[in-house]
């Protein structure tokens, strides 16, 4: 007894080299996208710190000075945040092509490996049905577990997400806040 044709396998890795060549170009383009990024903020740090040299270079005074360093800190804090809420974006709709291939991969293995169980069933000489009946149940019991694992991983990404945006935002804001400490002590 075979489980799979010429034809069948034929067809699976076929399958199979569109899965990865689609992958792969999902990477490609998160890379593009990383770049891309990367590109922008050299471009604009460039452009900022010729901007705050020659501000820099028009003071007069420590108090001017202070003033200015204060300026600078509080959106060098928010692009930082930017920047990594950019990089975590990237990551994670990379990730998620990923994930919806792996499981549309795995839910065509099932489908596969059912078929093949039911072929085998259909052969089962009499009086088996006891162990095709454990191995349904063994089937029923991975893909419940799969399902449960799977679940938990996305609540945890979920929670992963949410501890990232409350830890960005609270650096933002401490940001914010030492510079109007040090503006009202630089007023003073």
């Amino acid at each position: 007894m075979s489980f799979m044709t010429p034809e069948q396998f034929a067809a699976a890795q076929k399958a199979n080299m569109e899965t990865l060549f689609g992958l792969t170009n999902k990477a490609f383009e998160g890379v593009e996208k990383l770049v891309e990024l990367n590109m922008q903020v050299a471009r604009a740090a460039l452009s900022e710190t010729a901007d705050n040299t020659r501000a820099a270079l028009a003071v007069k005074d420590a108090q001017e000075l202070l003033a200015l360093q204060t300026s600078l800190l509080q959106p060098s804090a928010e692009k930082a945040a930017a920047y990594n809420r950019h990089l975590y974006d990237i990551a994670a709709a990379t990730n998620a092509e990923f994930n919806k291939a792996a499981e549309a991969q795995l839910a065509d293995f099932q489908k596969n490996f059912l078929g093949a169980v039911d072929n085998a069933v259909k052969n089962a000489p009499a009086g088996t049905e006891n162990v095709v009946t454990l191995v349904k149940s063994a089937i029923t019991a991975a893909n419940n577990a799969y399902e449960s694992v799977n679940k938990a991983a996305k609540q945890a990404a979920e929670i992963a997400e949410a501890n990232f945006n409350a830890v960005t935002n609270t650096a933002v804001k401490a940001t914010q806040a030492t510079a109007a400490k040090t503006t009202k002590r630089a007023a003073a």
